[in-house]
């Protein structure tokens, strides 16, 4: 069984060349109360310019560590189309009021001071994959020796969903942002009766957090008991079974009441009279949360990059190269490896894809041995979290990362102990992503 001090040394593995030098993430989260102080970088004798497009946990990452470890013969330069990245980790913590959006903002400014990144705010409409430039909407055109893409996910449109008059009324917030707010009024105008009915779905996976959906749930049913008892929350879920964190969600959900129901596709959203068509039968209810299936952000698809199922982008986990684009590497939930698409994992493919790419830009060999780490916490309760845990490795005869047996795990059960070092190792990650 995987012990929490387990599960601290191998959340902070990074495994790769490179980061020898880099942060602890929990040791930081061990000793919160110590000041970072950034190191400036210097000339290591590595030359390269690389676009980074997308400001998410993968590419704000991609592009500090390009420059931290790279220094100052490394021109990078981060194209985002908003000022500030809002966190979809803790997010869920905003639907039960013990968050509020602007804590889970973060913006560029580090990365620029300290770091020496480019910020450019801005769209990329068109990638040049011969000529090696991206050409922005506005006509800005910015070449490079390498591009790395971590746009996140777009998501497909459900019949019945396709105007944004039904998209405001039937909200996935699967994207931190406007939307989370609005399902969190949505929940707070529920009956105070108990007679109102939360219904939230899940695509099946791939998607993005694989224990976000069911943590959800938990947080939403735990508010509903405080505050409107009686009320009930019901999970439509595309899968066969819970696929992350199984016991201490079967736990949360029996403790919560929650009418979990499998193998449940949605086929169709009336937002008019508010019920979900499924191939279960009808679903009505008061609030309806569904998350659709996803898909790589726009830019993948857009620029024919989306070789795996239409959607996503197949990459050598050496380096996170596109297998049919060289030159371009993708990172974070728009790759399409073994690992999951989640914020700690899109933190650690980024380190080793810039850890790749120095290589490439110094003439050294590429790692053949990278070890990556997803972990996470999930909130049960207004006060209680579990957590889950697991290592990958690259195994030679498969090409793909492989998990480290006996690495994977999850807490034996939530605590309040786990909710204080949820917090302490959130503020870890988005440190070592942004600060």
């Amino acid at each position: 069984m995987v012990k929490r001090r387990d599960f601290i040394k191998w959340a902070g593995a990074s495994g790769i060349g490179f980061a020898a030098g880099a942060f602890d993430m929990l040791a930081m989260a061990e000793e919160t109360s110590a000041a970072f102080v950034p190191v400036i970088p210097t000339n290591t004798g590595i030359k390269g310019n690389v676009v980074v497009i997308g400001g998410g946990m993968a590419g704000a990452t991609a592009a500090k560590y390009l420059r931290y470890w790279g220094g100052t013969g490394v021109t990078v330069t981060l194209i985002e189309r908003d000022a500030t990245y809002a966190s979809n980790i803790m997010s869920n913590l905003v639907l039960n009021g013990s968050r509020t959006m602007s804590s889970l903002q973060y913006g560029y400014g580090k990365l620029a001071s300290s770091y020496g990144v480019k910020i450019v705010k801005g769209d990329v409409v068109a990638i040049d994959p011969v000529g090696r430039s991206v050409t922005l909407g506005s006509g800005t055109r910015y070449a490079y020796d390498r591009l790395v893409i971590a746009p996140g996910v777009d998501f497909d449109v459900l019949p019945g969903l396709e105007t944004a008059t039904a998209q405001a009324k039937v909200p996935h917030a699967w994207k931190a942002g406007p939307q989370t707010t609005t399902l969190r009024n949505m929940i707070t105008a529920m009956p105070t009766n108990g007679s109102g009915v939360f219904v939230m779905t899940i695509p099946a996976k791939p998607y993005r957090c694989p224990p976000g959906p069911y943590e959800r749930a938990c947080v939403v049913a735990d508010w509903l008991k405080r505050n409107r008892p009686g009320s009930k929350v019901i999970v439509l879920d595309a899968n066969p079974e819970i696929i992350a964190e199984k016991h201490s969600f079967e736990e949360g959900f029996a403790l919560h009441g929650i009418e979990y129901r499998p193998n449940t596709t949605v086929l169709s959203v009336d937002a008019s009279t508010m019920t979900l068509d499924t191939n279960n039968g009808k679903v009505p209810g008061a609030v309806l949360n569904v998350i659709p299936p996803h898909r790589a952000g726009k830019v993948i698809t857009a620029n024919g990059l989306a070789d795996a199922d239409g959607k996503w982008t197949s990459v050598d986990v050496l380096s996170y190269e596109a297998k049919l684009a060289p030159g371009i590497h993708v990172i974070g939930d728009a790759s399409a490896t073994t690992q999951p698409k989640a914020g700690h994992i899109a933190n650690q493919e980024a380190k080793v894809c810039a850890d790749a790419i120095l290589r490439m830009f110094s003439g050294r060999a590429l790692d053949q041995a990278p070890v990556t780490n997803s972990a996470c916490y999930s909130p049960i309760t207004f006060e209680t979290a579990s957590w889950l845990t697991v290592t990958f490795a690259y195994d030679p005869v498969s090409k793909t990362m492989l998990p480290v047996p006996a690495s994977a795990g999850e807490a034996s059960a939530r605590s309040k102990d786990n909710f204080e070092e949820m917090n302490k190792w959130f503020t870890a990650l988005m440190g070592d992503t942004f600060a």
